[in-house]
């Protein structure tokens, strides 16, 4: 995986979200984004998209089954970004 990109994503969840308390570094590329993890929620979810698609250039709606997966973690929203042509 790109280490490039998924400093880039956890960088966009801390702005994009206004995680004050949270440093871009402290976030774990495999650590879940919701429920125990960093316990974003679904609010978080559309702006964390909505980031997503600007920086990214890279759709995540909610009828796409591959977004549910790739919110699990930093890692796999950005292997998501990678498959579909965003990144560097």
């Amino acid at each position: 995986m790109n280490q490039e990109l998924e400093s880039r994503v956890k960088e966009l969840i801390v702005t994009a979200l206004e995680l004050d308390d949270v440093r871009p570094d402290d976030i774990d590329a495999e650590a879940p984004l919701f429920g125990g993890g960093l316990g974003l929620d679904s609010i978080d979810a559309l702006e964390l998209a909505a980031a997503v698609d600007r920086t990214f250039h890279v759709k995540l709606t909610s009828d796409d089954g591959d977004t549910r997966a790739a919110f699990r973690s930093v890692r796999a929203l950005s292997a998501l970004i990678a498959a579909r042509g965003g990144g560097l």
